[in-house]
């Protein structure tokens, strides 16, 4: 692809110009968590582990509790997520249903997230999973047709504790 093809490629998508902060997280869904992060641990190690469940979070609608075993690593400032499907309805069911494994979403800290997604909206993504855990404390993840990667948005005070990202 020539130089000049590539700018105008990039500087015609609408994603361009919304401005977004640069990504934060690349997160993986994988099958099995002890396997992904032996497999993984060369690149992006050591990890740290959590208890990556969520209870009434609102997915496709429906008011939906989750269990997650999460393991995070880094890759210089990209903060590197592998999540491990346990129980419940999520977005994560769906990746492993469709006999996926892999890279899932990217994600992307913003000071507000529903402005976020009202932005993103009239590019074809909708918010799919859903959480506001307190006044400045929120996560979704946004879905387009065509496109198998998820957005992720974290709103989160700065210093805070360690996000629950998903």
């Amino acid at each position: 692809m020539s130089t000049d093809l590539k700018t105008a490629v990039v500087s015609d998508n609408p994603l361009t110009r919304l401005g977004l902060p640069p990504a934060d997280q690349v997160g993986f869904v994988v099958r099995d968590l002890k396997a992904a992060m032996a497999l993984y641990d060369p690149l992006f190690g050591p990890f740290s582990l959590m208890d990556g469940s969520v209870n009434a979070c609102d997915y496709r609608g429906r008011v939906e509790d989750v269990g997650l075993n999460i393991a995070f690593g880094r890759s210089g400032d990209i903060e590197i997520e592998l999540i491990e499907w346990v129980s419940g309805h999520s977005p994560h069911r769906e990746f492993l249903e469709r006999g996926r494994e892999g890279m899932h979403h990217l994600r992307f800290r913003v000071d507000d997230a529903d402005a976020w997604i009202a932005k993103m909206k009239p590019l074809g993504y909708e918010a799919i999973w859903y959480k506001r855990y307190s006044a400045d404390t929120t996560f979704a993840y946004l879905e387009r047709a065509g496109d198998p990667t998820i957005i992720e948005f974290l709103q989160m005070p700065a210093g805070g504790p360690v996000a629950p990202a998903y």
